[in-house]
């Protein structure tokens, strides 16, 4: 932490909040008024806003990284790993390397190689092209996984381990074309499910829940239908669905494990929100 003056006092960051000192050095317990048009307090303020728009920056490609199980350059990880924000995300993430290496992410050298602990508990260091941040419905042993994981210590900033995944039943048609395990879930106002679609970070588009997935270089979409019509009528959740980058849809036995899983994810969480017996009696 580094102080620097403003005015008769002194401004410095600390833990992403501004903190000040007077001219005796006793530490106030918040910033006088008259100082938040300071340039040197502003400048701090900006910085703490530009520093959690990167932290979300840095969560964010790093959850597409995994949902889309890519192929990532080994030097982008280690030229990334000092900075504390990619840091955090990336670290203990399970990783699997080109070189033919597993194990949770511990650290990143252009010179060294990727560090990680590989799933016999050993501390290694791999010489690396790519990684890859495979998504859990990938991950074979999962439940194996989680609990090697927690004897590790290991904690996840980004849903990998403890993401929920849902796989294709054995006994499933193929040439089934949607899903009705989450239809049906009522709403009292269509803009009440457009607005939990959105808050869980999906697209609304053409009266439908989309999301987007990448699998094996093919563009997937799983939608939901929502409504298209007056946003303050009531509606329900609408069968799941896959279509391909045409817009054509997919029948069950083309959609990829992560696509499928993505899906139902999206159609749990939206039906999840629906309207219950006991909030319509308390309404």
């Amino acid at each position: 932490m580094s102080w620097v003056q403003a005015g008769d006092y002194e401004v410095a960051l600390e833990d992403g909040t501004v903190v000040c000192r007077n001219a005796a050095g006793r530490r106030l317990k918040s910033v006088p008024p008259k100082l938040s048009d300071d340039p040197a307090v502003v400048g701090l303020r900006q910085l703490v806003e530009w520093l959690e728009r990167h932290e979300r920056e840095c969560v964010a490609d790093v959850e597409r990284w995994m949902v889309r199980s890519l192929a990532v350059p080994a030097p982008l990880v280690a030229r990334v790993w000092p900075d504390p924000a990619w840091q955090r995300v990336l670290r203990d993430l399970v990783v699997e390397t080109d070189g033919g290496g597993t194990g949770f992410l511990r650290d990143a050298d252009p010179e060294r190689g990727i560090g990680m602990v590989d799933l016999d508990g050993d501390t290694v260091r791999v010489a690396a092209h790519e990684v890859r941040f495979p998504h859990p419905v990938l991950l074979d042993d999962l439940d194996d996984l989680r609990e090697f994981a927690a004897e590790l210590g290991v904690e996840q900033q980004i849903g990998q381990l403890y993401r929920e995944v849902w796989h294709k039943p054995d006994d499933l048609d193929a040439e089934r074309t949607s899903v009705d395990d989450y239809a049906g879930g009522r709403f009292d106002q269509l803009r009440f499910l457009f607005g939990r679609t959105t808050s869980l970070g999906y697209q609304v588009r053409g009266g439908q829940a989309v999301c987007p997935v990448l699998e094996d270089a093919r563009a997937v979409e799983a939608r939901v239908w929502l409504g298209d019509f007056d946003p303050y009528e009531s509606t329900e959740t609408g069968p799941l669905s896959w279509t391909d980058a045409s817009g054509s849809t997919l029948r069950a036995g083309e959609v990829g494990p992560v696509a499928w899983s993505e899906g139902m994810r999206m159609a749990a969480a939206l039906y999840a929100g629906r309207s219950t017996e006991k909030q319509e009696e308390a309404a």
